[in-house]
Protein backbone atom coordinates (compact mmCIF):
# COMPACT_ATOMS: atom_id res chain seq x y z
CA UNK A 1 0.00 0.00 0.00
CA UNK A 2 2.97 2.32 0.53
CA UNK A 3 1.63 4.61 3.22
CA UNK A 4 1.66 3.47 6.82
CA UNK A 5 -1.74 2.91 8.42
CA UNK A 6 -2.49 5.28 11.32
CA UNK A 7 -5.58 4.91 13.50
CA UNK A 8 -6.78 8.05 15.30
CA UNK A 9 -9.32 7.47 18.07
CA UNK A 10 -11.56 10.39 18.92
CA UNK A 11 -11.02 11.55 15.35
CA UNK A 12 -13.97 13.93 15.17
CA UNK A 13 -12.93 15.92 18.23
CA UNK A 14 -11.21 19.27 17.83
CA UNK A 15 -7.75 17.79 18.29
CA UNK A 16 -8.54 14.55 16.46
CA UNK A 17 -9.79 16.39 13.39
CA UNK A 18 -6.66 18.53 13.41
CA UNK A 19 -4.43 15.46 13.73
CA UNK A 20 -6.09 13.82 10.72
CA UNK A 21 -5.70 16.96 8.61
CA UNK A 22 -2.08 17.38 9.66
CA UNK A 23 -1.09 13.82 8.76
CA UNK A 24 -2.94 13.73 5.43
CA UNK A 25 -1.76 12.60 2.90
CA UNK A 26 1.48 11.36 4.46
CA UNK A 27 -0.26 8.38 6.11
CA UNK A 28 -3.32 6.20 5.43
CA UNK A 29 -5.67 7.51 8.08
CA UNK A 30 -8.49 5.67 9.81
CA UNK A 31 -10.68 7.59 12.23
CA UNK A 32 -12.30 5.77 15.15
CA UNK A 33 -15.26 7.68 16.58
CA UNK A 34 -18.48 6.87 18.38
CA UNK A 35 -20.81 8.90 16.17
CA UNK A 36 -20.96 9.07 12.38
CA UNK A 37 -19.70 12.28 10.83
CA UNK A 38 -18.11 13.58 7.67
CA UNK A 39 -14.46 12.68 7.28
CA UNK A 40 -11.92 15.42 7.95
CA UNK A 41 -10.13 14.72 4.66
CA UNK A 42 -10.87 12.87 1.45
CA UNK A 43 -8.22 10.27 2.35
CA UNK A 44 -9.52 9.41 5.82
CA UNK A 45 -11.76 6.41 6.40
CA UNK A 46 -14.27 6.72 9.21
CA UNK A 47 -15.04 3.66 11.35
CA UNK A 48 -17.80 3.85 13.94
CA UNK A 49 -16.48 2.39 17.21
CA UNK A 50 -17.84 2.29 20.74
CA UNK A 51 -14.83 1.68 23.00
CA UNK A 52 -17.11 0.54 25.82
CA UNK A 53 -18.32 -2.42 23.73
CA UNK A 54 -16.30 -5.60 23.09
CA UNK A 55 -18.44 -6.37 20.05
CA UNK A 56 -18.00 -2.91 18.52
CA UNK A 57 -14.22 -2.94 18.96
CA UNK A 58 -14.00 -6.47 17.57
CA UNK A 59 -16.01 -5.55 14.46
CA UNK A 60 -13.90 -2.45 13.86
CA UNK A 61 -10.65 -4.39 13.90
CA UNK A 62 -12.08 -7.20 11.78
CA UNK A 63 -12.73 -4.53 9.17
CA UNK A 64 -9.20 -3.12 9.55
CA UNK A 65 -7.69 -6.58 9.16
CA UNK A 66 -9.70 -7.44 6.06
CA UNK A 67 -9.04 -4.14 4.30
CA UNK A 68 -5.52 -3.16 5.42
CA UNK A 69 -3.91 -6.30 6.76
CA UNK A 70 -2.20 -6.69 10.13
CA UNK A 71 0.43 -3.93 9.94
CA UNK A 72 -0.31 -0.64 11.68
CA UNK A 73 2.24 2.15 11.86
CA UNK A 74 0.68 3.91 14.83
CA UNK A 75 -2.43 4.30 16.94
CA UNK A 76 -2.93 7.87 18.19
CA UNK A 77 -5.31 7.41 21.09
CA UNK A 78 -7.24 10.60 21.89
CA UNK A 79 -10.66 9.21 22.80
CA UNK A 80 -11.47 9.69 26.49
CA UNK A 81 -14.15 10.95 28.85
CA UNK A 82 -13.76 14.52 30.11
CA UNK A 83 -16.09 16.89 31.95
CA UNK A 84 -15.77 19.90 34.24
CA UNK A 85 -19.30 19.33 35.55
CA UNK A 86 -18.35 16.82 38.20
CA UNK A 87 -15.28 15.70 40.10
CA UNK A 88 -16.23 12.01 40.04
CA UNK A 89 -17.89 9.92 37.33
CA UNK A 90 -17.92 6.19 36.50
CA UNK A 91 -17.50 7.16 32.82
CA UNK A 92 -13.84 7.95 33.40
CA UNK A 93 -13.19 4.29 34.13
CA UNK A 94 -15.70 2.90 31.61
CA UNK A 95 -14.53 4.99 28.65
CA UNK A 96 -10.93 6.02 29.29
CA UNK A 97 -9.48 3.11 31.26
CA UNK A 98 -11.53 0.12 30.08
CA UNK A 99 -11.85 1.51 26.55
CA UNK A 100 -8.07 1.63 26.24
CA UNK A 101 -7.83 -1.89 27.62
CA UNK A 102 -10.18 -3.15 24.88
CA UNK A 103 -8.19 -1.30 22.27
CA UNK A 104 -4.87 -2.82 23.34
CA UNK A 105 -6.28 -6.34 23.62
CA UNK A 106 -7.61 -6.07 20.06
CA UNK A 107 -4.24 -4.78 18.84
CA UNK A 108 -2.54 -8.01 19.98
CA UNK A 109 -3.71 -9.52 16.69
CA UNK A 110 -1.77 -6.89 14.71
CA UNK A 111 1.81 -5.81 14.09
CA UNK A 112 1.72 -2.34 15.63
CA UNK A 113 4.81 -0.16 15.61
CA UNK A 114 3.62 2.56 17.98
CA UNK A 115 0.89 3.59 20.40
CA UNK A 116 0.63 7.33 21.26
CA UNK A 117 -1.53 8.22 24.26
CA UNK A 118 -2.71 11.72 25.14
CA UNK A 119 -2.38 12.13 28.91
CA UNK A 120 -2.29 15.33 30.96
CA UNK A 121 0.05 17.43 33.07
CA UNK A 122 -2.57 17.15 35.84
CA UNK A 123 -1.39 13.65 36.72
CA UNK A 124 1.35 15.35 38.74
CA UNK A 125 1.20 16.74 42.23
CA UNK A 126 1.14 20.55 42.08
CA UNK A 127 4.60 22.08 42.09
CA UNK A 128 6.29 25.16 43.44
CA UNK A 129 7.07 28.44 41.73
CA UNK A 130 10.50 28.32 40.11
CA UNK A 131 10.74 24.50 40.34
CA UNK A 132 9.46 23.00 37.07
CA UNK A 133 7.85 19.56 37.06
CA UNK A 134 9.79 16.85 35.22
CA UNK A 135 8.64 13.51 33.85
CA UNK A 136 9.81 11.71 37.01
CA UNK A 137 8.13 14.17 39.39
CA UNK A 138 5.59 12.71 41.88
CA UNK A 139 2.30 11.59 40.35
CA UNK A 140 -0.69 12.53 42.51
CA UNK A 141 -3.89 13.23 40.54
CA UNK A 142 -6.41 15.40 42.36
CA UNK A 143 -9.66 14.43 40.61
CA UNK A 144 -11.09 11.71 38.39
CA UNK A 145 -9.94 13.06 35.03
CA UNK A 146 -6.17 12.90 35.72
CA UNK A 147 -6.70 9.77 37.84
CA UNK A 148 -8.22 8.03 34.81
CA UNK A 149 -5.14 9.00 32.79
CA UNK A 150 -2.81 7.54 35.43
CA UNK A 151 -4.80 4.29 35.52
CA UNK A 152 -4.80 4.14 31.71
CA UNK A 153 -1.04 4.67 31.57
CA UNK A 154 -0.70 1.61 33.84
CA UNK A 155 -2.91 -0.42 31.49
CA UNK A 156 -0.77 0.63 28.52
CA UNK A 157 2.41 -0.44 30.30
CA UNK A 158 0.91 -3.82 31.21
CA UNK A 159 -0.66 -4.65 27.83
CA UNK A 160 1.60 -3.01 25.26
CA UNK A 161 3.55 -6.20 24.50
CA UNK A 162 6.10 -5.31 21.80
CA UNK A 163 4.36 -2.07 20.81
CA UNK A 164 6.44 1.04 21.35
CA UNK A 165 4.51 3.57 23.44
CA UNK A 166 4.66 7.34 23.78
CA UNK A 167 2.79 8.91 26.68
CA UNK A 168 2.24 12.63 26.11
CA UNK A 169 1.47 14.50 29.33
CA UNK A 170 0.01 17.61 27.81
CA UNK A 171 -0.70 21.12 29.12
CA UNK A 172 -4.04 22.82 28.50
CA UNK A 173 -4.67 23.23 24.77
CA UNK A 174 -5.79 26.46 23.09
CA UNK A 175 -5.70 28.02 19.61
CA UNK A 176 -6.08 31.43 17.99
CA UNK A 177 -9.85 31.47 18.62
CA UNK A 178 -9.33 30.21 22.20
CA UNK A 179 -11.02 26.78 22.29
CA UNK A 180 -9.90 26.44 25.91
CA UNK A 181 -12.70 26.04 28.43
CA UNK A 182 -10.90 27.71 31.38
CA UNK A 183 -9.56 30.61 29.30
CA UNK A 184 -12.81 31.22 27.41
CA UNK A 185 -14.77 31.41 30.66
CA UNK A 186 -12.21 33.79 32.14
CA UNK A 187 -12.49 36.00 29.05
CA UNK A 188 -16.29 35.82 29.21
CA UNK A 189 -16.41 36.93 32.86
CA UNK A 190 -14.23 39.95 32.09
CA UNK A 191 -15.98 40.83 28.82
CA UNK A 192 -19.35 40.79 30.57
CA UNK A 193 -17.92 42.69 33.56
CA UNK A 194 -19.28 40.17 36.05
CA UNK A 195 -18.53 40.70 39.72
CA UNK A 196 -16.93 37.24 39.91
CA UNK A 197 -14.41 38.33 37.27
CA UNK A 198 -12.69 40.34 40.02
CA UNK A 199 -12.75 37.59 42.66
CA UNK A 200 -10.51 34.55 43.11
CA UNK A 201 -10.17 32.03 45.93
CA UNK A 202 -6.60 30.90 45.28
CA UNK A 203 -3.11 32.36 45.10
CA UNK A 204 -3.34 34.80 42.18
CA UNK A 205 0.38 34.38 41.50
CA UNK A 206 -0.03 30.68 40.74
CA UNK A 207 -1.08 29.23 37.40
CA UNK A 208 -0.78 26.36 34.92
CA UNK A 209 0.95 26.17 31.52
CA UNK A 210 -0.87 25.91 28.22
CA UNK A 211 0.05 24.76 24.71
CA UNK A 212 -1.08 25.92 21.29
CA UNK A 213 -2.84 23.20 19.31
CA UNK A 214 -0.41 23.56 16.39
CA UNK A 215 2.54 22.94 18.70
CA UNK A 216 0.84 19.79 19.98
CA UNK A 217 0.35 18.64 16.39
CA UNK A 218 4.03 19.27 15.70
CA UNK A 219 4.99 17.01 18.61
CA UNK A 220 2.60 14.23 17.57
CA UNK A 221 3.81 14.31 13.98
CA UNK A 222 7.44 14.22 15.11
CA UNK A 223 6.76 11.28 17.43
CA UNK A 224 5.05 9.41 14.60
CA UNK A 225 7.72 10.15 12.01
CA UNK A 226 10.53 9.16 14.41
CA UNK A 227 8.78 6.09 15.84
CA UNK A 228 11.46 3.61 14.78
CA UNK A 229 14.21 5.45 16.67
CA UNK A 230 12.34 6.20 19.91
CA UNK A 231 12.65 4.11 23.10
CA UNK A 232 10.20 1.27 23.71
CA UNK A 233 8.43 3.33 26.39
CA UNK A 234 8.65 7.10 26.44
CA UNK A 235 6.93 9.73 28.60
CA UNK A 236 7.09 13.34 27.44
CA UNK A 237 5.87 16.57 28.99
CA UNK A 238 4.43 18.99 26.44
CA UNK A 239 3.69 22.59 27.33
CA UNK A 240 5.01 26.10 27.15
CA UNK A 241 8.04 26.79 29.34
CA UNK A 242 6.48 29.99 30.73
CA UNK A 243 3.52 29.67 33.07
CA UNK A 244 1.26 32.74 33.18
CA UNK A 245 -0.21 33.33 36.63
CA UNK A 246 -3.92 33.88 37.16
CA UNK A 247 -3.16 37.52 37.93
CA UNK A 248 -1.17 37.94 34.71
CA UNK A 249 -4.04 36.47 32.70
CA UNK A 250 -6.54 38.74 34.47
CA UNK A 251 -4.50 41.86 33.83
CA UNK A 252 -3.71 40.97 30.23
CA UNK A 253 -7.28 40.03 29.27
CA UNK A 254 -8.83 43.05 31.01
CA UNK A 255 -6.31 45.41 29.39
CA UNK A 256 -7.05 43.96 25.95
CA UNK A 257 -10.82 44.12 26.43
CA UNK A 258 -11.34 47.18 28.63
CA UNK A 259 -8.18 49.22 28.14
CA UNK A 260 -7.32 49.01 31.85
CA UNK A 261 -6.13 46.25 34.15
CA UNK A 262 -8.46 44.57 36.63
CA UNK A 263 -7.46 44.21 40.24
CA UNK A 264 -8.33 40.76 41.58
CA UNK A 265 -9.49 40.35 45.18
CA UNK A 266 -8.91 37.09 46.99
CA UNK A 267 -11.89 35.67 48.88
CA UNK A 268 -11.99 32.77 51.41
CA UNK A 269 -12.62 29.37 49.91
CA UNK A 270 -15.67 28.76 52.08
CA UNK A 271 -17.39 31.88 50.79
CA UNK A 272 -16.39 31.03 47.21
CA UNK A 273 -17.87 27.52 47.54
CA UNK A 274 -21.10 28.86 48.99
CA UNK A 275 -21.40 31.45 46.23
CA UNK A 276 -20.76 28.88 43.51
CA UNK A 277 -23.28 26.45 44.99
CA UNK A 278 -25.98 29.11 45.34
CA UNK A 279 -25.39 30.44 41.83
CA UNK A 280 -25.74 26.91 40.47
CA UNK A 281 -29.18 26.63 42.11
CA UNK A 282 -30.63 29.79 40.57
CA UNK A 283 -32.89 28.91 37.61
CA UNK A 284 -32.81 30.68 34.24
CA UNK A 285 -29.19 31.85 34.48
CA UNK A 286 -25.99 30.38 33.14
CA UNK A 287 -24.55 27.85 35.58
CA UNK A 288 -21.16 28.90 36.92
CA UNK A 289 -18.10 27.34 35.35
CA UNK A 290 -16.34 27.27 38.71
CA UNK A 291 -17.86 24.40 40.68
CA UNK A 292 -17.42 24.12 44.47
CA UNK A 293 -15.00 21.18 44.12
CA UNK A 294 -12.73 23.19 41.82
CA UNK A 295 -12.13 25.78 44.52
CA UNK A 296 -10.00 23.30 46.47
CA UNK A 297 -7.63 23.25 43.46
CA UNK A 298 -7.36 27.04 43.13
CA UNK A 299 -3.92 27.22 44.77
CA UNK A 300 -2.37 24.55 42.53
CA UNK A 301 0.66 25.63 40.50
CA UNK A 302 2.37 23.95 37.56
CA UNK A 303 5.54 24.73 35.63
CA UNK A 304 7.00 22.25 33.14
CA UNK A 305 10.51 21.22 32.18
CA UNK A 306 10.13 20.25 28.50
CA UNK A 307 13.80 19.49 27.83
CA UNK A 308 13.18 15.77 27.26
CA UNK A 309 10.80 16.47 24.38
CA UNK A 310 13.44 18.69 22.82
CA UNK A 311 16.13 16.04 23.31
CA UNK A 312 14.08 13.09 22.03
CA UNK A 313 12.06 14.74 19.27
CA UNK A 314 13.80 18.03 18.55
CA UNK A 315 10.52 19.70 19.60
CA UNK A 316 9.82 22.99 21.32
CA UNK A 317 6.81 25.33 21.19
CA UNK A 318 6.81 27.96 18.44
CA UNK A 319 3.86 29.89 19.86
CA UNK A 320 2.85 31.23 23.26
CA UNK A 321 -0.35 32.02 25.12
CA UNK A 322 1.04 35.46 25.90
CA UNK A 323 1.28 36.32 22.19
CA UNK A 324 -1.96 34.56 21.25
CA UNK A 325 -4.26 36.29 23.76
CA UNK A 326 -4.43 39.45 21.58
CA UNK A 327 -5.59 37.29 18.64
CA UNK A 328 -8.33 35.75 20.78
CA UNK A 329 -9.56 39.15 21.96
CA UNK A 330 -9.40 40.61 18.44
CA UNK A 331 -11.66 37.78 17.25
CA UNK A 332 -14.03 38.38 20.17
CA UNK A 333 -14.31 42.12 19.47
CA UNK A 334 -14.68 41.58 15.72
CA UNK A 335 -17.61 39.21 16.04
CA UNK A 336 -18.69 38.50 19.64
CA UNK A 337 -21.60 36.21 18.72
CA UNK A 338 -19.45 33.94 16.54
CA UNK A 339 -16.69 33.87 19.16
CA UNK A 340 -19.19 32.82 21.83
CA UNK A 341 -20.64 30.12 19.59
CA UNK A 342 -17.16 28.89 18.65
CA UNK A 343 -16.34 28.50 22.34
CA UNK A 344 -19.76 27.02 23.18
CA UNK A 345 -20.80 29.88 25.43
CA UNK A 346 -24.33 31.33 25.63
CA UNK A 347 -24.41 34.71 23.94
CA UNK A 348 -26.59 37.36 25.51
CA UNK A 349 -24.71 40.63 25.23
Amino acid sequence: MGKGVVIVTGSCGRIGTSVVRRLDPKYRLIGFELKQRACATAHEEFVCVDLTSDESVSKAFAHIRSKYGRKIASVIHLAAYYSFDQKHSPLYNAVTVKGTERLLLALKEFEVEQFIFSSTQLVYAPGEMGRPIEEESPVAPRWDYPLSKVETEKVIHQLRGKIKTVILRIAGIYDDLCHSIPISHQIQRIYENRIESRLFSGNIHHGAPFLHREDLLDAMEMALDQRKSLPDELILLLGEPKTLSYDTLQRTISRLICGSEFTTWRIPKGIAKLGSALQGMIPCIQKPFIKPWMIDLADDHYELNISRAHKKLGWEPKRSLEKTLPLMIEALKRDPKTWYETNQLPYGK
